[in-house]
């Protein structure tokens, strides 16, 4: 058995508010992240909130990818979770296209057992911990890598 997963957490802000607030929009997201993931959907729930704001998971036969959005600020929180061959960053960019984000903080960490019977977990282990904001008024994105100064320029 192989328990060898990943897991990535991101957070998105800058983000269209409409589209924070738009239940059908964000379930449609997810579910095509899931596809764009290389993942098999098993079930989805999805629950608008009051004044505003929608919370969602999408189960799947290797965990699950979950969404929490604040409209008012303009941020989601996402978490993907995989065993398995999917692809968590192909995730990523289908949500951050389709929340406009103008700011992204991932980290992506490598959870699971080592997979022998009776030998100790390799634990939680931190693969990668960047920030995607805008460079210019082109769109592209520049990246800061985790540990970097933070008044170093970002590549």
């Amino acid at each position: 058995m192989d328990t060898n997963s990943r897991h990535l957490l991101v957070e998105y802000s800058g983000c269209d508010t409409a589209v924070l607030d738009d239940l059908e929009a964000i379930k449609s997201m997810m579910q095509r992240a899931a596809v764009a993931a290389n993942t098999r959907i098993v079930a989805s729930v999805f629950q608008p909130f009051e004044p505003q704001g929608v919370t969602g998971v999408v189960v799947i036969e290797e965990s699950h990818l979950s969404i929490h959005t604040w409209p008012e600020y303009g941020y989601a929180a996402v978490d993907f979770f995989t065993c398995g061959d999917g692809t968590p960053e192909a995730a990523h960019a289908v949500i951050r296209e389709a929340l406009r984000a103008t700011e992204c903080e991932k980290m992506l960490i490598e959870r699971g057992l080592n997979g022998r019977p009776g030998a100790p977990a390799k634990g939680i282990r931190m693969q990668s911990h960047t920030t995607e904001r805008p460079r210019s008024t082109d769109g592209r994105l520049h990246v800061r890598r985790a540990g970097a100064r933070p008044d170093a320029p970002m590549s």
